[in-house]
């Protein structure tokens, strides 16, 4: 009896480190409310499934807890058509709940989160880059010890987090962002004319280093600078979130 106790006991003690590593391990999704971009046309502004589901499949099968926010909370809006990768983790690990449930600011608790992951799609340069309820999370995230991964014009969404510190968040590192050379190639968003800025120029003004086609000989490679991950391109979007794992399960190290 004495030995069933204390196996029980052990049981007990080991489902609560489980319980508190999964409470421990979560990552924050920050995703656009919009649908378009305002014009006339109104050109599509939805976030990139793409840029999204295959990085929240990685998230959710390592084992984190994952939640979306956005400016509004509630629903957030997605182009592309669910293949692959992305068609699996919203048929089977829940993706189309977290996206239809996202958080507002007001409702995220900073100390519940690893990470921060931003995918594509235009949305976030409108809604996301100047909500200061959003650039403090992903401050207050970051200064915790935490880690930011985007994909394409993610990285235009915090390109305007300061820290408290006074200083950009992207200020002296690599940063890999959908390009402008791309951008004024493609009619998506009137060769960024639409546009509250372009990705790159607005990393460079808050003294990030750029990372693009001209200085980086595959321009799919994640780029890795302390605890900034991030890539130009959606194919890559999922190897980001890789990256981002590796850190975190780095740091959990040195903490045991």
């Amino acid at each position: 009896m004495r030995n069933l106790i204390l196996l029980l006991g052990l049981v007990l003690i080991a489902f609560g480190f489980q319980a508190v590593a999964a409470d421990a391990k979560k990552i924050l999704i920050v995703a656009s409310n919009l649908e378009d971009m305002g014009d006339p046309d109104k050109h599509d502004a939805r976030n990139n499934l793409w840029e999204y589901a295959p990085p929240y499949h990685i998230f959710v099968s390592h084992g984190y807890g994952v939640d979306f926010a956005s400016p509004a909370g509630g629903a957030v809006p997605f182009m592309m058509d669910p293949l692959g990768i992305s068609s699996y983790t919203i048929k089977y690990e829940g993706f189309s709940d977290k996206a239809n449930s996202s958080l507002a600011p007001a409702q995220v608790n900073v100390a519940d989160y690893a990470a921060v992951y931003i995918g594509g799609g235009y949305g976030t340069l409108f809604d996301v880059a100047d909500n200061q309820p959003l650039l403090d999370i992903m401050a207050g995230i970051y200064q915790n010890g935490g880690v930011i991964g985007s994909s394409g014009h993610g990285a235009g969404a915090f390109a305007n987090v300061k820290l408290s510190n006074g200083k950009f968040l992207v200020q002296g590192k690599r940063v890999a962002g959908f390009p402008d050379s791309t951008e004024k190639e493609k009619s998506w968003a009137k060769q960024g004319a639409l546009l509250p800025f372009l990705v790159e120029a607005q990393l460079r003004k808050n003294g990030a280093v750029i990372i693009n086609k001209d200085n980086i000989a595959d321009k799919h490679d994640v780029i890795i600078d302390q605890r900034l991950v991030s890539t130009m391109f959606l194919p890559s979007a999922a190897l980001v979130a890789k990256e981002m794992l590796i850190l975190l399960e780095q740091d959990n190290s040195a903490d045991r």
